[in-house]
């Protein structure tokens, strides 16, 4: 292992870097993305291709196209800068649940997921990028607690517990289960909860297990928040840790009341690691040492801090396996046009666009409503193979419509009942049997900034 892919080595170059200045880090960032073009054009057909006529040597990522997931997808296997690893292999891996964490071509990690616009995504992670990833977030930790908590929270073993999708290989899952496989010392110290399984039940288990790191999708923790100020859940996590989700600022609150806790947020995909964190004023701060990020218009031209952008263009400057660069995640951001108050002098952001709302049901008896996140609707359809687009629709109180779009060379018919099949399963172990999952004959619908909603809650009424 080189010294970049240990955990500690980014951990202490990223407090180094920072200590000398926006100009250090700038620099650093701009060494990362010349070496990352370079490894690109030496051993990635399509981007060896792509980038054709521009200079020996890049350092300014606005001179590079943009590439976004239909594209990578599409050309899997040029996309990748290691012959081992072939789309066909990688869709037999990830077909079955058994091999979840376990390293493919025994090197990498393998993620899947739907993303904002419900195309599938197959992403192949190595371990420079998994040290990053754990070195980052061992300093925005830092940046998040101060040192009495700390120590309280090495002193106390380090329970973690995460609710997060399950039952395919996403990222968060297959993470965790590597790391419980390769590590099984740490296995007591952490917690994996299936955000499918019904809310009782997850109360129960938080309660025996106790955490001092709690971490789910913000729609989660608002359920979580709600038991734990009813008093069905009682816990006293050191942190509260929201992803994937946007967080109001007053939901914020309400959880760090409930729980006592300071609550913050990273945002970010499998494709781009950490992107941003929250601070305690609630914006979200660019992590800049790994990550660029562009806000755009939608001709993918700059815009102004202030101003909402159509889409953001992410390059991920740690992956080595499956090159990510001027990626166009799809997601609306507007940059604070003037300092934080906290004092970080990183640049400031909010996520528009990204916020889903919990969906709700009678239940059976008709006399109190069940809760359903729309991440656990979304995870069945994106771990049911065959699948390139979808949409789930509430149409009723207790109805929903699903829109799918099969992929191409599978069997129709088998993809829409196999997607009926696992959504019907879900509700029935939620205790929502009697809600309606009917197929529509059109396909997912784009909303007006063009992008597919995946998931869609009855309007409030």
């Amino acid at each position: 292992m080189d010294r970049g892919s240990s955990p500690l080595w980014v951990w202490w170059d990223a407090r180094r870097v920072h200590r000398q200045g926006a100009e250090a880090l700038r620099a650093r960032q701009r060494e990362r993305l010349a070496a990352l073009v370079a490894l690109a054009r030496t051993s990635s057909p399509y981007y060896r291709r792509l980038y054709q006529g521009l200079p020996e040597r890049v350092e300014d990522v606005t001179a590079l196209p943009v590439t976004d997931k239909r594209a990578l997808m599409a050309a899997f296997d040029e996309v990748v800068t290691d012959p081992a690893v072939t789309r066909a292999a990688v869709e037999e891996f990830v077909a079955d649940p058994a091999r979840i964490g376990e390293r493919f071509a025994g090197k990498y990690l393998v993620a899947t997921t739907a993303g904002t616009t419900g195309t599938r995504g197959l992403f192949v992670l190595d371990d420079h990028y998994w040290a990053v990833t754990q070195g980052m977030m061992a300093r925005l930790s830092a940046d998040w607690l101060p040192a009495r908590e700390i120590l309280r929270l090495i002193g106390r073993g380090g329970r973690f517990a995460g609710v997060v999708a399950t039952g395919g290989h996403f990222l968060s899952v297959a993470a965790s289960t590597r790391e419980q496989r390769e590590k099984p010392r740490r296995h007591r110290r952490l917690r994996i909860l299936s955000v499918h399984r019904p809310l009782p039940e997850l109360v129960a288990e938080l309660n025996a297990f106790r955490p001092l790191l709690l971490g789910a999708y913000a729609s989660v923790l608002r359920l979580l928040g709600s038991e734990q100020e009813a008093g069905r859940l009682r816990v006293a996590p050191v942190l509260v840790l929201s992803t994937a989700e946007g967080l109001p600022p007053e939901e914020r609150h309400r959880l760090e009341r409930a729980f006592g806790a300071p609550v913050r947020e990273v945002y970010g995909c499998t494709e781009s690691g950490y992107a941003a964190s929250s601070c305690a004023e609630g914006w979200l701060h660019l992590v800049e040492d790994w990550v660029i990020l562009e806000p755009v218009d939608a001709a993918h031209r700059p815009v102004p801090p202030g101003t909402v952008s159509d889409t953001v263009l992410m390059t991920n400057l740690a992956n080595r396996v499956q090159p990510i660069i001027r990626y166009d995640v799809g997601d609306r951001v507007l940059v604070r046009p003037d300092p934080c108050p906290c004092g970080n002098p990183a640049p400031a952001l909010r996520v528009e666009g990204r916020a889903s709302d919990v969906l709700s049901f009678p239940d059976d008896d008709g006399r109190g409503r069940i809760a359903v996140p729309p991440l656990a609707l979304g995870t069945v359809v994106d771990r049911t193979p065959g699948v390139e687009l979808f949409q789930i629709v509430q149409t009723d109180p207790t109805a929903l419509t699903v829109r799918l779009l099969p992929a191409a060379g599978t069997d129709p018919e088998r993809v829409r009942a196999a997607v009926r099949q696992g959504i019907t399963g879900l509700l029935a172990g939620l205790g929502l049997a009697h809600v309606a999952v009917d197929l529509a004959a059109e396909p997912p619908q784009q909303g007006p900034g063009g992008k597919v909603r995946t998931v869609v809650p009855l309007p409030a009424g």
